[in-house]
């Protein structure tokens, strides 16, 4: 019971946060990348060893910005952060959607 409601007070400091601290182009760019993984996986282009490496970059980010929104403000040192690991991770699956590991 207790656990029950610790869950439910972090989804809604969780939800009261990002009213308060709106990402919108870092939640838009966060499921294009997650778009762009499915499509690897689905078309063969990565495996599934690779998809594990990405998803957990991807929890990353979703990592930093939750903390960012912690406090209700975003400042623009956390996004330019944010967006550089965006960056990285968009190589990242652009590299590996592009070796040789292919499932097929």
């Amino acid at each position: 019971m207790l656990k029950a409601v610790f869950s439910i007070t972090a989804i809604t400091l969780a939800f009261a946060a990002s009213s308060y601290a709106d990402t919108p182009k870092i939640d838009h760019r966060e499921a294009k990348q997650e778009q762009r993984i499915d499509q690897g996986i689905r078309s063969g282009a990565l495996t599934s060893k690779e998809e594990a490496k990405l998803d957990a970059g991807q929890a990353k980010i979703e990592k930093m910005e939750e903390k960012a929104k912690a406090d209700g403000h975003v400042t623009k040192h956390e996004r330019k952060r944010i967006n550089h690991e965006q960056n990285v991770q968009s190589k990242k699956i652009h590299d590996m959607k592009h070796n040789e590991a292919h499932t097929h």
